[in-house]
């Protein structure tokens, strides 16, 4: 029978390659992209004081860009290339058409869609480990730390669990679409960054409200549909695994966020916007270790988790562990990623199904991956035992390898510049450091022009604009 004219494979359309993959991965890919930018962009803009929703939002920003050069020039041989060690790869580009053209190591679609794909992964990573730097981190040592946490680290958790050569892959760890590679790393790192650059002003600390409820729930929104293709395009395949995985992710997530507004109303006697959003984030972590491997009531049962425990670690616990209340996580992102993404790849070597794990991962030792509660119902109990040791295993590996690297790259960019910004430019915010304002009425517009300060990194360059400023200025 002859194929339609449309369906006929040519030059551009390899036998190999199935379009209806590819338009998935790709639009999947895009999804996860408006996550970033302006998903968290504005997200970040609109979560923070006021004086600094430019510098939040430019951090995310400039992450997204920094990390698609990083990526193509040697981010993704590292990632997923030829191994050069258990758990790295060997660097080199990702810019060649013979290359780029040529099906992927996964899936049947080109190699250029699997790069862009695992590219928003790769950027979104130090976006969430901006959001506990928000406040008071050098933009400079921000552009440092970028291209090199990305180097030494993300590559190493990527490589380890995602590649089919890495040590953790070969071990058995089930990470669906990276509650490790991803959350559990950007929780960590952020928590070790933000132990290494210091904390905001006191006052900062003290009161931080949001400039804008709205737009911090219009970047919710974004973070929230945007995940559809973040768990939706794990299998690399547009099949019935990836309707499970989406519908599982909306699942998990609107329990949590119901889960964490519940506990709100019950202890403070209001519902919290914040603390919605939240416990939605919570949700959206949580369940991406297993989306497209649990049962649906499974994903209830980790809704329920997620907005129940960070909920406690972050607003009972938080105020009687020492450590905890040194280190300043502007948007508590080690309780939002690192206590989520670890609850849920706990939760997923417990309930993963062995069927859907053979629906996933389509290996002939699919069986190896069997969560520990099916385990016990079959009689596979050393199994199930396993599947559980692997996935602790994964994240001691993880925890280690973002607190040892995090702490490096920090190390080495304080040789370099300063990590924290200086009091006087703490004081002002965006306009000491990027010249702008996030809100400028019209008639303010020549005070802030001559107000503005051109370095916002050597003190003893600007410190009659400092003063100016502070005078001039009002402060929020």
């Amino acid at each position: 029978m002859e194929l339609p004219s449309n369906l006929s494979p040519d030059e551009a359309s390899p036998e190999w390659m199935n379009k209806g993959d590819n338009a998935w991965q790709l639009t999947a890919a895009t999804l996860v992209g408006l996550q970033c930018v302006p998903g968290l962009v504005i997200l970040y803009g609109g979560m923070v004081k006021k004086k600094w929703a430019v510098n939040s939002a430019f951090m995310a920003l400039y992450a997204f860009a920094s990390v698609l050069i990083c990526w193509v020039g040697w981010g993704y041989r590292m990632s997923f290339g030829d191994k050069l060690v258990a758990f790295w790869g060997k660097p080199s580009i990702a810019l060649d058409e013979k290359y780029l053209l040529k099906q992927a190591f996964l899936g049947y679609f080109p190699t250029a869609t699997m790069v862009f794909f695992q590219f928003v992964f790769a950027a979104i990573t130090p976006i969430l480990i901006a959001g506990a730097l928000l406040g008071r981190m050098n933009f400079i040592a921000w552009m440092l730390f970028v291209p090199l946490w990305h180097t030494f680290s993300y590559t190493i958790g990527a490589f380890s669990i995602w590649c089919p050569d890495g040590w953790l892959s070969k071990l058995g760890v089930i990470d669906f679409a990276g509650g490790f590679v991803i959350h559990l790393s950007s929780g960590v790192a952020g928590f070790t960054a933000a132990y290494w650059v210091g904390p905001r002003l006191d006052k900062d600390r003290e009161r931080f409200p949001p400039n804008n409820i709205l737009m911090l729930l219009a970047g919710a929104g974004l973070l929230w549909m945007g995940w559809t293709g973040f768990n939706g395009g794990a299998p690399y395949t547009a099949s019935t695994d990836a309707s499970l995985a989406i519908l599982n992710t909306h699942v998990c997530t609107a329990t949590s966020l119901l889960t964490w507004l519940v506990l709100d109303i019950a202890v403070s006697g209001k519902p919290s916007v914040i603390g919605a959003v939240n416990g939605m984030i919570t949700g959206l972590v949580c369940i991406t270790p297993g989306a497209g491997v649990v049962q649906s009531w499974a994903a209830i049962l980790m809704g329920l988790t997620s907005g129940s425990v960070p909920w406690y670690t972050m607003t009972i616990l938080h105020k009687k562990a020492k450590l905890l209340r040194h280190v300043d996580d502007t948007l508590s992102v080690f309780h939002t990623h690192a206590l989520a993404g670890i609850l849920g790849g706990i939760l997923t070597g417990f309930f993963a199904v062995p069927k859907l794990c053979r629906l996933f991962y389509l290996v002939p030792e699919w069986e190896r991956y069997i969560g520990l509660a099916y385990g016990l119902q079959t009689g596979r109990t050393s199994a199930g035992l396993r599947q559980m040791g692997a996935q602790l295993a994964g994240v001691g590996f993880i925890v280690c390898l973002n607190i040892v690297t995090t702490s490096l790259v920090c190390l080495f960019i304080k040789l370099i510049v300063p990590l924290r910004l200086d009091e006087g430019v703490l004081q002002i915010g965006d306009n000491a450091i990027h010249g702008k304002e996030a809100y400028v009425l019209w008639d303010d517009e020549e005070k802030y022009e001559n107000t503005q300060v051109n370095s916002a990194y050597d003190a003893d360059e600007y410190p009659s604009a400092v003063s100016k400023t502070l005078s001039e200025l009002q402060m929020v």
